[in-house]
Parts: C-alpha cells; structure tokens; sequence
C-alpha cells in the first residue's frame, strides 16, 4: 500500500514538474532583441509582416521598443515579473503615418517622455507641438528611421494635454498634410 502511495505521488511530482517546464519554456519574453521580434510575432494580426526594432530603452521595470511594422512606426510595452524576464503588456502600430508620438507608461520615478518613431518615409525635419501651455520642439532627420525621446515640461496636473502639433519640411515650412 505504501508503494502505490509512493509511486502516485512520485508520478504526480513528475507530471507537475514536466507542465512546470513546458509551461516556462514556451512563454515568450522580450528579454532581448530576438525574443521581442517573437513576441511581436506571436500577437495576433502581427505574424505576418516584417519587422524592424529601432530601439529598446528599459525604465527601471519597464522595457520600451520603438520599431517598424511593415515599415510603419510602432512600440510595445513591456513589465519586468519577479523572475526577471519582460512580458508584454501594451503595443500599437500607426498605419498612416511616417513620424508617430507614442505616450509610454513610465514609473513614478522617471519624468514623463514622449516617443517618436519615424519611418524612411518621414519628410519632417522638426516638430512644435503645445504640452500643457508650453511648447515643445524637436528636430529629426528626414528619411531615417529612428527614435527620439522627448522630456516632457514639469507640471503639477496628473495628465498632459498634446495640442497644436505644427511639422515642418527641412527648408523650414510648414507641412500641412503629412500623407503627401
């Protein structure tokens, strides 16, 4: 009798610890540039297109990647669990556009950015745009894709409002349509 007891338990050990691995083995992390890309790829609507990463920049427990999705400018978020690997939790691809603003969630400690991601497509040489009152400029260079963060101005409102966003050319013009 204590045998079958034995043995039964032994089995159940093996089988917990055999789903256990399984388990651990086939979740995807962004822990590095390679495993992003298959996580990426393993979210549903992007298994199919190519894929560029610009930039991974990590925020204490939060990995950011800005990247090209069939050439269009892209980020996902991701949380760093207790074992130490990155799971994602946030992504967004802009289909219309050749320079796109993403709004990172950020720790606490760390002052708010905005990110730009552009594509080889983008004509803009230089960004305004109003943050709470105060204007913000940035200059990128044309044609190149790339990411460029942005410190935000300090506020003491919980949220930022994004108005008035002019772009322009690298002859210094205003762009009024940024699809031409």
């Amino acid at each position: 009798m204590k045998k079958k007891n034995l043995t039964f338990f032994i089995l159940v050990f093996i089988l917990i610890g055999g789903f256990s691995l399984y388990h651990f083995n086939n979740t995807l992390y962004g822990n590095d540039k390679e495993s992003i890309v298959k996580v990426i790829k393993s979210i549903e609507g992007y298994d199919d297109k190519p894929i560029e990463i610009l930039e991974i920049k990590d925020f204490n427990n939060v990995r950011v990647v800005g990247f090209l999705f069939d050439g269009k400018p892209s980020y996902i978020e991701f949380n760093k669990n207790s074992m130490g690997n990155y799971k994602w939790r946030s992504i967004e691809v802009r289909n219309d556009e050749t320079l796109s603003s993403f709004f990172p969630i950020l720790p606490n400690n760390i002052r708010p950015k905005l990110m730009f991601v552009s594509s080889y497509g983008n004509k803009v040489a230089k960004i305004q745009v109003d943050v709470n009152g105060q204007i913000v400029e940035q200059k990128f260079s044309p044609n190149n894709a790339s990411v460029t963060w942005v410190d935000l101005p300090q506020s003491n409102k919980s949220d930022y409002t994004f108005r008035n966003y002019k772009f322009f050319n690298e002859e210094g013009k205003l762009i009024q349509d940024l699809r031409d």
